[in-house]
């Protein structure tokens, strides 16, 4: 049970109880393993489902037995290790179910948490501790009762009238005169945001989804769709003691909108002391750290591969390439989109033809360099490495990515987890011969063992 809403309780799923789950903070280059205990109960109190699971830490570059594969699911009674290697750069990652056809009823009742990889070029840069944030974003709808509510809207997307930040709705959180980082999570099941300050001022974006950016970028608002994730950095040093600065949201097409979902939350600064010992308490970084993926040009790809994102009216399926993950179940989970060579590059291009739906469409394993949206410069915040790519309605994305450094099958998804629950997921086979015997299957190679209980 948790306390979202005044005099209430609301029923939730937790990692250790909690939602959001723990924020797991681990140092670049320490292997580690997060066992995974399913004590859930049978079937999901409201919704009825049973309540496998399969844990997905997004944006790590696991094994495909340690990736969360939708169809690798440990059921109640039984527990995993999940082995991560945590070497890439610096990021904001973050770990969520992801079982097959119920990732959104289980995200939604509070399976997610933050996850960073820290190094120490990102420490010298960027403020830590109490200055650095994680603000993982939500929204929700609520009987009278205090439970959530479960509206699909005929499988189109779920839209909560109350936004929450890191489970409290519109909050409110007293800030120093100073620079502060903030790591701002999309966790919400389908709806995007526009998010912008109430006072006008500009954000400076030092980091996307796969980490820092090579040069930080001034923006005045920044769209963000399921599953981004985006640090920001806002300077308050600006403001008088007592002034509030809210953090509101202008929206996007195709969400459904009420009374308040234009607010997220507020800042109220504060007169306590600063310590200006610390470099980071004024400095609003321009330069900041190259990646192999940034670095990648578009001649070096050796493949340029192109899809299609729609919906089947006649099912009201939807898919990738007019394609289903129930396609790739009737393979015998060998159905493929696509079958790049280990640390090959490429560029993969995506057109949203789904009529008027927009899609966070999510490639494991990997990072991406956005190259062209609709044919034009990516926006300025996008200039990142990236590992979802947002496709409003009827636009193209072109993207240029190497794949490895793992061989073996990963997902590529929509995470409006509706949409993905529905069936828009596909696979795709790095570094694999047509007989090759794959020696990191997702489902069979690491199977969930009974849990003993033990601590």
């Amino acid at each position: 049970m948790a306390r979202i809403l005044p005099r209430l309780s609301t029923p939730i799923l937790g990692y250790n109880g909690t939602f959001p789950g723990p924020t797991i903070k681990i140092e670049r280059g320490t292997k580690a393993i997060l066992r995974m205990r399913n004590r859930l109960p049978a079937t999901h109190p409201s919704l009825g489902h049973t309540l496998a699971m399969s844990t997905h830490l997004h944006g790590s570059a696991s094994l495909p037995q340690f990736d969360g594969y939708a169809n690798d699911l440990c059921l109640p009674g039984f527990a995993k290790d999940y082995q991560f290697p945590n070497f890439q750069p610096a990021r904001t990652l973050w770990y969520h179910d992801h079982a097959v056809h119920f990732t959104a009823q289980n995200v939604y009742s509070g399976l997610a948490g933050q996850y960073h990889l820290t190094d120490p070029e990102e420490k010298g840069l960027l403020p830590q501790g109490t200055y650095d944030v994680p603000l993982t974003v939500s929204d929700a709808m609520f009987a009278a009762d205090g439970k959530l509510g479960f509206d699909t809207r005929q499988q189109s997307g779920l839209f909560g009238d109350v936004v929450l930040v890191n489970g409290q709705p519109w909050p409110v959180m007293k800030v120093r005169k100073r620079v502060y980082r903030f790591r701002v999570l999309n966790a919400s099941i389908s709806r995007s945001y526009r998010f912008y300050l109430s006072t006008g001022a500009p954000v400076t974006m030092v980091a996307t989804d796969g980490g820092l950016m090579p040069v930080a970028q001034t923006v005045a608002n920044w769209r963000h769709g399921g599953a981004e994730r985006y640090e920001v950095l806002i300077d308050f040093s600006k403001y008088g003691t007592g002034q509030r600065v809210e953090l509101r949201n202008l929206s996007n097409d195709n969400n459904r909108d009420y009374d308040h979902t234009s607010k997220v939350m507020a800042f109220d600064v504060v007169d306590d002391p600063i310590d200006k010992s610390d470099p980071t308490w004024n400095r609003l970084p321009t330069t900041l750290i190259p990646s192999e993926v940034m670095n990648l040009k578009a001649a070096a790809a050796t493949k340029i591969r192109r899809f299609r994102l729609k919906h089947n009216d006649v099912t009201n399926a939807w898919t990738i390439d007019d394609r289903t993950w129930e396609d790739v179940i009737a393979s015998n989970f060998r159905e493929v989109m696509a079958n790049p060579a280990l640390n090959a590059t490429e560029i993969w291009e995506f057109e949203n033809s789904s009529g008027g739906w927009n899609h966070p469409l999510h490639i494991h394993l990997i990072d991406f360099q956005i190259l062209s949206r609709n044919g034009k410069a990516p926006f300025a915040y996008e200039k990142g490495p990236k590992d979802v790519m947002y496709l409003g309605e009827g636009e193209t994305v072109k993207a240029v990515m190497k794949f490895g450094p793992h061989k073996g099958r990963y997902m590529v998804h929509c995470h409006n987890l509706v949409h993905e629950d529905h069936s828009m997921m596909a696979q795709f086979s790095v570094g694999l011969g047509p007989t090759e015997v794959d020696l990191n299957d997702p489902i069979l190679t690491a199977r969930p063992a009974w849990d003993d209980k033990g601590d």
